[in-house]
């Protein structure tokens, strides 16, 4: 499962990486995880499963859900984004997919 994260930078998203990678690991699930800044989801959106915007960006969820109509695409909750909740991120995605 290959999972983009769009922020304003790539930068505090890099936190949240990091955090859903320990959460997958604890139970066991491959998956591979990028942060990029929002002006670059083309480079990286095609190789993803699933595309989550950070609560910074959710002005683009419209734009980029309608360059990716065959993806989710959905803004990552505020509070668990707020708080680097990986676990809940990592399940909100795993749900998405399994829709």
């Amino acid at each position: 499962m290959n999972i983009l994260l769009v922020c304003a930078a790539g930068m505090s998203t890099s936190l949240l990486v990091n955090r859903m990678n320990d959460a997958a690991q604890e139970k066991g699930i491959e998956v591979h995880i990028e942060a990029h800044p929002v002006g670059s989801v083309t480079s990286y959106a095609d190789q993803s499963d699933v595309i989550l915007l950070g609560p910074q960006v959710r002005y683009e969820l419209k734009k980029i859900q309608g360059m990716y109509p065959d993806k989710p695409v959905e803004v990552i909750n505020m509070q668990d984004y707020g708080m680097m909740n990986g676990q809940k991120v990592l399940d909100h995605a795993i749900e998405l997919l399994n829709k």
